[in-house]
């Protein structure tokens, strides 16, 4: 059996994703849908017999495409998912599902009344060292989390706009936040406090917040920070989460998990490809109904979108916001 695919967006995400799904020999690359037939069209003649389309609904009429990758920016998202979902066509979009919470609601109400296999690219899940780190928090007493994603501002239209991209922690601490919940399970609440410090000053049209901290309640009964900014200068920059547990301290970055007992310092380097995995597991539940493999589906990325969200309404508030899923 070959799966037809499509995608949605012509940016980096989805040159990723097709240079991975083209080496899948039960895959067809079929079509790109972009914001203009030109650029479509550039991007499907990188690919063999890929057609270019710069409209959603005359690329799903004219193709029989099996499943839809969905690669766009965070306010573009709504009426290519429900399309989808109307059509039954199974879909991997890439994180954030929104700018906002609405958007996502809608979506998730509308795949609540179908089974349709979905997965969301939270490929940190599929990492090596992570698999690691909740086996081995599991058996240790969480007591709290320190994290964070420092680095600089994407120089992106849609990315300091407050309305394109939801802001910093919405768009990308996102990955932070749904790390978290995936090995210390569910956020109950978050008070956040966003600033805007720098970036307004040196970069015109920036309506996003350039610093901002977050404080978090876990179910457990954990506590959790998660910080973020964007003011760095290009090349300098720190992301990861660090876990302070009655045996010791574990310190997750994208690249090595360290593990600090009284024993001694043990460290993981990950040497598989989380993109490639995650993309797998997706081809995987097409191929044969089974989704165990898919670590995000849509349903369990939308409670990260609602601790993402709720840290915006903190802030807008000035209180504490409750999660309730």
């Amino acid at each position: 059996m070959t799966l037809k695919i499509g995608m949605v967006g012509t940016g980096y995400f989805s040159k990723l994703h097709c240079g991975i799904l083209t080496t899948f020999k039960e895959v067809q690359l079929t079509a790109v849908c972009g914001t203009s037939k030109e650029k479509a069209t550039i991007f499907a003649s990188e690919y063999n017999n890929v057609s270019g389309y710069d409209n959603l609904t005359e690329m799903l009429d004219a193709e029989q495409l099996d499943a839809v990758y969905i690669c766009v920016p965070p306010m573009a998202h709504g009426e290519i998912e429900l399309e989808l979902v109307k059509r039954n066509i199974p879909f991997f979009v890439e994180k954030p599902l929104g700018a906002d919470l609405l958007t996502p609601s809608t979506i998730l109400k509308e795949l609540e009344r179908k089974t349709l296999i979905t997965s969301v690219g939270y490929h940190f899940r599929y990492k090596e060292s992570v698999q690691m780190l909740k086996a081995t928090l599991q058996e240790q007493q969480l007591g709290m989390v320190l994290g964070q994603w420092s680095g600089g501002m994407p120089m992106v239209s849609w990315w300091r706009n407050q309305d394109g991209s939801g802001g910093q922690f919405i768009e990308q601490t996102t990955h932070m936040v749904d790390l978290l919940r995936y090995v210390c399970g569910e956020i109950d609440e978050v008070f956040a406090y966003y600033g805007n410090q720098i970036m307004h000053k040196k970069v015109d049209a920036v309506t996003v917040s350039d610093v901002g901290t977050v404080n978090m309640k876990l179910s457990s009964g954990a506590v959790a920070n998660i910080s973020n900014t964007c003011i760095l200068p290009s090349g300098v920059g720190r992301t990861g989460l660090t876990f302070y547990t009655d045996q010791g301290i574990i310190d997750f970055a994208p690249d090595k998990l360290t593990i600090q007992t009284p024993n001694g310092k043990v460290e993981h380097l990950d040497k598989s490809n989380p993109y490639i995995i995650e993309n797998e597991a997706f081809i995987h539940a097409l191929l044969t109904g089974d989704s165990s493999r898919i670590l995000s589906s849509y349903q369990d990325a939308y409670k990260t979108q609602i601790a993402t969200v709720g840290a915006l309404y903190s802030t807008e508030n000035g209180t504490p916001t409750k999660l309730l899923f």
